[in-house]
């Protein structure tokens, strides 16, 4: 009878462990995707405008621009920019008289270059950021040659990431505010600034 009663648990036992291992799922261990690491080197594109003035003359450029940019990001707070843009479409205004001077066609051809420290406050998506450093502009073509003259600039931005690589930008760039610029009246009082909206890419 003991033998009867011990056969029995045995076999029910048996059956026991049978069920419970048909509901073991042998899972594969997950795996992981690295994430993308950026180098922290960018290079963006961006259209703008251009306004140059002599404020003692009471002339006039305007130029749509062409900018291209190259920069290094050490953080999420500072980086480090070069910027190269020039002019097409450019207008030279001098009291009523539009493109020429003295009657005379004049081809007015702008380009601008800087080196910026570029200060930068994320909020979430959003950068606001500022740029300071040195660069020039000329005016070829104009009324007296060409005329080139260097110096401090400042802006001021914000730009968007639509993607991790991917960033629209909008600022505003004072190029030359002073006195001394290489042209016909070197006393004169200069200013010079550009508005931009690009895009960027990070790698």
């Amino acid at each position: 009878m003991k033998k009867g009663v011990l056969s029995l648990v045995s076999i029910l036992a048996l059956n026991g462990v049978v069920y419970a291992g048909g509901n073991i799922v042998l899972s594969e261990p997950a795996v992981e995707v690295p994430a993308e690491v950026l180098t922290g080197f960018y290079v963006g594109v961006g259209l703008g405008q251009a306004d140059v003035d002599n404020d003692t003359s009471r002339e006039n450029w305007d130029s749509s621009t062409l900018l291209f940019q190259a920069g290094y990001q050490f953080n999420p707070y500072v980086a480090v920019e070069g910027r190269y843009s020039f002019g097409f479409n450019m207008d030279y205004d001098k009291g009523v008289t539009l493109g020429t001077y003295n009657g005379i066609p004049l081809d007015n051809d702008f380009s601008s270059w800087g080196l910026y420290l570029k200060p930068i406050y994320p909020i979430g998506n959003f950068n606001l950021y500022a740029l300071l450093g040195y660069g020039g502009l000329q005016l070829s073509d104009i009324r007296g040659g060409d005329a080139y003259e260097d110096g401090l600039q400042w802006g001021l931005g914000t730009s968007y990431s639509v993607t991790e690589r991917i960033s629209v930008f909008m600022d505003y760039v004072s190029l030359y505010d002073d006195t001394g610029f290489d042209y016909v009246g070197t006393l004169d009082s200069w200013n010079a600034d550009t508005w931009t909206i690009g895009i960027s890419y990070k790698f």
